[in-house]
């Protein structure tokens, strides 16, 4: 047999035996993928909270509106809380039951406990204005945000990564117009009606408003508390 075919057959040999190599240790090392500590955001369309929800959100923006001018910085009114406010109470109780239902997902003990508000108000933005980075401390474990108007152009709302040691030592992401593990924020175009929660501690923010129109939208607060213990009547103790 001529030398070179001799070789030719070797080569294949090893390159076949090599190729089956690699696909053993492909196979064997699939890797299992555990996705630990994720930051969840909620959203769901509820229209029909809107009429009665802005018709007390516009009498508290009469009142913000009367208590000073636009300001050219931060162009934006903010209204007083009114979560109390019989008028939306199907819409403070929905809003309540779904963060304890949310936390209670999350895997929180939550059968002692209940949701409160801190406060529910209205803010108004108008254009060029904007909201820096922030979370919400003080005890608010949930927050949330209800959009009344959304004109085009206004801002969306952006939730950043809250893992500290990540954004230390961050690489470029390969597309950043795809949700990925690498992803630094996640961008949200909000329109009427939309209802959105997150937990207290994922930092938010808005971008710039660029409509001539404001943005309007609810933004608020709930807590955890103790569900109060009831005590037996002095006739039934023992």
């Amino acid at each position: 047999m001529p030398i070179a075919d001799t070789i030719v057959e070797v080569v294949d040999a090893n390159t076949c035996k090599a190729a089956d190599q690699v696909a053993e240790v492909i196979y064997s090392t699939q890797l299992q993928v555990a996705t630990c500590f994720p930051s969840a955001v909620y959203i769901i369309d509820r229209p029909d909270f809107l009429a009665s929800v802005q018709s007390v959100s516009e009498e508290a923006l009469e009142v913000a509106r009367g208590k000073h001018a636009l300001d050219e910085i931060y162009p934006l009114y903010m209204s007083d809380s009114y979560f109390a406010d019989p008028r939306v109470s199907n819409f403070s109780e929905f809003v309540g039951s779904t963060a304890w239902n949310i936390l209670s997902e999350q895997g929180y003990a939550m059968h002692d406990k209940r949701m409160t508000f801190t406060e529910m108000w209205t803010q108004e933005h108008y254009k060029h204005s904007a909201m820096e980075q922030h979370v919400h401390g003080y005890g608010a474990q949930i927050v949330g945000f209800y959009f009344l108007e959304t004109p085009t152009g206004c801002s969306n709302i952006v939730f950043h990564d809250p893992r500290a040691a990540k954004v230390q030592i961050d690489l470029r992401e390969q597309d950043v117009t795809n949700v990925t593990l690498a992803s630094k924020m996640i961008n949200f175009a909000p329109k009427p009606g939309t209802l959105i929660f997150s937990n207290a501690w994922l930092a938010h923010s808005f971008t710039r408003h660029t409509n001539e129109q404001p943005l309007k939208f609810v933004h608020f607060n709930l807590n955890v508390t103790d569900v109060p213990l009831i005590c037996p009547s002095p006739a039934t103790v023992i």
